[in-house]
């Protein structure tokens, strides 16, 4: 359960141009289909240097323009040719009946979805917030019919990519929501943590955001730039880390899942409780749901995400 131990206890934000004002060169070189309404749409990106793998959740109907919702997963996947809120989280099913396109990134577990300083030896080259924000909206819009309203979920590492992303990109994504996730990297503790999730993989976290004095590191503090979250719907879960509804005897590496994960969980509750301070103090209103059982798992974020829902559908809502 390695994706467990590397968890997300991470944090992130920086100023960036408004995706409205970017002209994407992005082009999608083929698509393979899974279903009829489950597409495997690999892009050309520019930002990325190659082909990205994307995939892309139609709605049933589709002869109207419609808003697109951003999945993003955590530290690490389980498998490489999908995004685990396909794999893990039911998202196909969950948005089988909603009238949204979904975009799943594949193969960005563990890079934080943040442009990085320089090429690495293990990950290569990885331009992530480029891609997302800059060069996928246009591109996506274009091919599925997308009306330009845009909403962002993560859980974990990317729950603070959630974050930061919508910090960093102006008024790209209406509603924002953030699943057992931390959100500060600008203090020796936090910095800590990320280069550690970072380096698990044998990755160099210098690689990222530079050297520990590198203006980067506090430039990508959610936190810091909570302000920039003003006027979106924000969604923000995290649970106490006690064994809860999906703890039994059943359970896959169940010690792993009480004892790690449920460590991890609360230490997520604690940063959540910081950013929801820190909004509080800006005036800016949040929808919080913090629960007193449960660990740093799948079946939470299932459950989450049908929670985190309604939020997200009023911001996509004209």
């Amino acid at each position: 359960m390695r994706w467990i131990a590397t968890v997300a206890l991470v944090f992130a934000t920086m100023i960036g141009a408004p995706a409205a004002r970017a002209e994407s060169a992005a082009r999608i070189d083929h698509i393979v289909r899974v279903t009829d309404r489950w597409l495997q749409v690999f892009v050309r990106s520019p930002a990325m240097a190659g082909t990205v793998q994307v995939d892309v959740l139609l709605p049933r109907h589709r002869d109207a323009p419609r808003p697109t919702v951003y999945l993003l997963e955590g530290i690490d996947s389980a498998r490489p040719d999908q995004n685990d809120w396909t794999f893990q989280g039911g998202a196909v099913e969950f948005f089988a009946d909603k009238n949204v396109n979904v975009v799943l990134p594949v193969g960005g577990a563990g890079s934080y979805y943040t442009d990085w300083q320089r090429d690495d030896p293990v990950r290569g080259h990885q331009k992530w917030e480029t891609l997302l924000t800059r060069e996928l909206p246009p591109l996506l819009n274009t091919r599925f019919d997308g009306n330009g309203r845009n909403a962002v979920l993560g859980i974990s590492m990317g729950a603070q990519a959630a974050m930061m992303l919508a910090e960093r990109s102006g008024d790209l994504y209406a509603g924002v929501a953030a699943l057992s996730g931390c959100f500060n990297t600008s203090d020796a503790i936090g910095q800590a943590e990320l280069r550690y999730i970072v380096g698990t993989d044998g990755s160099d976290p210098d690689a990222m955001w530079g050297p520990s004095t590198d203006s980067d590191w506090a430039a990508h503090d959610v936190l810091t730039h909570a302000d920039r979250l003003t006027g979106k719907s924000l969604y923000l879960y995290a649970a106490s880390g006690l064994p809860g509804e999906h703890e039994n005897a059943t359970t896959p590496d169940l010690p792993d899942v009480v004892f790690e994960g449920g460590a991890i969980e609360f230490g997520t509750r604690l940063c959540t409780d910081l950013l929801r301070e820190n909004l509080r103090t800006l005036g800016i209103p949040a929808t919080y749901d913090l629960t007193p059982a449960g660990t740093h798992s799948w079946p939470y974020w299932r459950d989450h995400l049908a929670t985190a829902w309604p939020v997200l559908a009023a911001a996509l809502s004209p």
